[in-house]
């Protein structure tokens, strides 16, 4: 058994609400750059979310990013090409 399935869920989502928190604050960590070194961003955890409650894709991401999607999308810069076949190379160490 994995120990994390015997987290209480009550700490398990005050974890998780800290993590999106620190996300919202840490606007210069750029999706591009998690998803290069993490394998996962902003809007994976938001689809995650969504996985969870049953909900259509789109719902949870002005959740996660604070503000509307939109709004926090348009700010964004373009990924570089080095950033993007950085990403893909995370990626395929993701299950």
């Amino acid at each position: 058994m994995d120990p994390l399935d015997v987290l209480e869920d009550a700490h398990a989502a005050a974890a998780f609400r800290r993590l999106v928190r620190h996300l919202r604050h840490r606007t210069d960590a750029a999706n591009i750059e998690l998803m290069a070194l993490a394998g996962f961003c902003r809007n994976c955890l938001s689809e995650w979310v969504e996985d969870a409650a049953g909900q259509p894709r789109g719902a949870a991401r002005d959740l996660i990013h604070g503000e509307p999607y939109a709004q926090w999308k348009a700010r964004q810069p373009a990924a570089t090409p080095d950033q993007l076949a950085r990403m893909e190379a995370s990626l395929k160490r993701n299950a």
